[in-house]
């Protein structure tokens, strides 16, 4: 058996997805990064270039995502 190109990686937390209502991140090295609706199952997907989803990834850590205090 080979292994998958594409490599779904779900991501719960307790705080985010208590009613299954879950995001999933889908990376198929050099060509996609796909982010899903984990309850629908071959439903539509956000897709990103691998540079988009790093420029999205490193905005998060350097927090320009970040609510503002209230």
């Amino acid at each position: 058996m080979q292994p998958r190109r594409d490599a779904l990686v779900v991501i719960r937390t307790s705080s985010f997805c208590s009613d299954g209502s879950c995001v999933g991140v889908a990376i198929n090295p050099g060509a996609e990064v796909r982010v899903v609706d984990t309850k629908a199952e071959g439903g539509p997907a956000l897709r990103f270039t691998p540079a988009e989803w790093a420029a999205f990834v490193a905005g998060v850590k350097a927090g320009e995502f970040d609510l503002p205090d209230s």
